[in-house]
């Protein structure tokens, strides 16, 4: 990336939270914020976000370091590397299904905190390269008709009618439509596929999950279930995803 990476460490221990900035500035990187607890790290997300959160696992307060990556994991698109003391087996259960990047064990070398910032760099540069553009979009292997779309599945063109599609995630610059017997990976953003979708059907329910509102079996405040599928829904749908439901 051209402009310099914007990192925001979340780390109760102040002394451990400055040689962690230290070693992030002499890499390059700029700490944009060192925030000791979960809920004041969620609520400067509101007003400023980064590129990359460092996150400490035991954090103090009513939030530990888990309970806030799931947080901003539910209504943000920031990727989390787990900073932690602790690695005991259930430690690791819990902050895996909040897909943190990585999971490096306190103390680190400054190498393990170096390779992993790289390797994500080295992601995030990967995934912007391969967003296909404005331009390009009519051209990514999939035409949408009123009640079916047709999309490139193993080099042919094949039939989806809309009504099986149950929700589309998005897959860094792709697209993975979940229907109800298959799965297919078109080569398009979520954000440029839902606007060829019918809104009165489908709606986007977080940043990298869209529903067809028809296939909702359960509504909760903070995800919906479709099948035996849990999908995030994020503060900003909530209302709106509510209201939608509450007239079908």
């Amino acid at each position: 990336m051209d402009n310099q990476i914007d990192i925001m460490v979340v780390e109760d221990d102040m002394i451990i939270a400055a040689d962690i900035s230290m070693q992030l500035t002499q890499l390059g990187y700029n700490v944009s914020a060192i925030l000791p607890k979960g809920e004041d790290a969620l609520a400067h997300l509101q007003h400023s976000q980064p590129d990359i959160i460092l996150m400490d696992v035991g954090l103090k307060g009513d939030l530990d370091g888990v309970d806030t990556a799931q947080e901003i994991l539910n209504n943000y698109d920031i990727p989390v590397i787990f900073l932690t003391a602790n690695s005991d087996p259930e430690t690791f259960r819990r902050a895996k299904h909040t897909r943190p990047f990585a999971f490096i064990t306190k103390p680190f070398e400054a190498i393990d905190l170096e390779r992993s910032l790289e390797l994500l760099v080295s992601r995030l540069e990967t995934d912007k390269e391969e967003a296909p553009s404005e331009d390009n979009q009519s051209d990514a292997g999939s035409y949408i008709l009123s009640d079916r779309i047709f999309i490139r599945f193993k080099e042919r063109m094949v039939k989806v009618f809309l009504n099986d599609i149950k929700y589309i995630e998005a897959e860094r610059a792709y697209c993975r439509i979940h229907t109800t017997d298959k799965e297919y990976l078109i080569t398009l953003p979520l954000k440029a596929f839902s606007e060829k979708l019918a809104a009165d059907q489908f709606l986007r329910v977080h940043r990298s999950f869209m529903v067809n509102l028809s296939k909702v079996d359960e509504l909760a405040e903070e995800y919906v279930i479709i099948g035996k599928k849990m999908i995030p829904v994020s503060k900003n749908y909530r209302e709106e995803v509510a209201r939608r439901l509450r007239t079908i």
